[in-house]
């Protein structure tokens, strides 16, 4: 069997606690959940850390967002580059 890790969508991991938060409130562990669910208590409890009260349109948009930032990121860290390179030549010490 191959050890290899599902990997879910934001939303599908904030549809998947909406079913959690059902089976919970008929009375079921969160053992039974999770097991019901197909993941890990650990799983869970992580997504429950990171999505909270989140609707899943509320976690598309967090995706797309850190998504975005990560790009502003390299872009800025490309820039200072240039920009160190670009001064280093002006001083003339290459």
């Amino acid at each position: 069997m191959s050890n290899q890790r599902k990997r879910h969508t934001p939303e599908q991991n904030v549809r998947k606690l909406g079913q959690a938060d059902r089976l919970l409130g008929e009375g079921n562990t969160v053992a039974d959940a999770c097991r019901e669910l197909g993941v890990t208590e650990q799983t869970y409890y992580r997504w429950r850390n990171q999505y909270g009260g989140m609707k899943a349109d509320d976690a598309k948009r967090l995706k797309q967002l850190e998504k975005q930032n990560a790009t502003l990121k390299r872009l800025l860290a490309e820039a200072e580059l240039e920009k160190a390179a670009l001064k280093e030549l002006a001083e003339g010490n290459f």
